[in-house]
């Protein structure tokens, strides 16, 4: 495993998740959680804030994990890679946590289709970053002896 590329792909994807999550859900979701229907789901908004470090936390030991699988299954495919481990972990993790909570909370169909939707455009940019960014070391090159 190349370690500094690890390290450097675990920080890039953490920024990056915490952007793209700040786009999808204060900016395009966010007028959608303020609407009558649904912010009565959630906690109130000072409440919410006080626990955002829990958030964080996670969405760290999230990035690692998100890196840590993606070296694991490393095959050097480039972009494609990393586009396509993006769509598996998309479908397993948030095709199954947007529908999940579809069921257990009284959400809108809309709403569960989106965090989907926009989940998985995420998941494929976190996956060509990635992709982009880690690479193995090269095995060292062998010199030939002159006799």
């Amino acid at each position: 495993m190349n370690t500094k590329k690890f390290v450097l792909a675990f920080i890039l994807v953490f920024i990056l998740l915490e952007i793209t999550n700040y786009i999808i859900h204060v900016l395009i979701l966010g007028p959608v959680y303020a609407s009558e229907e649904i912010k009565v789901i959630f906690r109130p908004q000072e409440e919410m804030m006080g626990k955002m470090w829990i958030m964080y936390i996670l969405d760290v030991i999230w990035s690692f994990f998100f890196v840590f699988f993606f070296v694991k299954g490393y095959e050097n495919k480039g972009i494609f890679e990393g586009l396509r481990f993006g769509l598996y972990i998309a479908l397993f993790f948030n095709l199954v946590n947007a529908y999940g909570q579809y069921v257990v909370f009284p959400v809108p169909y809309y709403l569960a289709l989106q965090w989907f939707l926009y989940g998985l455009v995420q998941m494929l940019i976190l996956g060509a970053l990635v992709a982009l960014v880690y690479k193995p070391k090269a095995a060292a090159e062998v010199k030939p002896v002159t006799v």
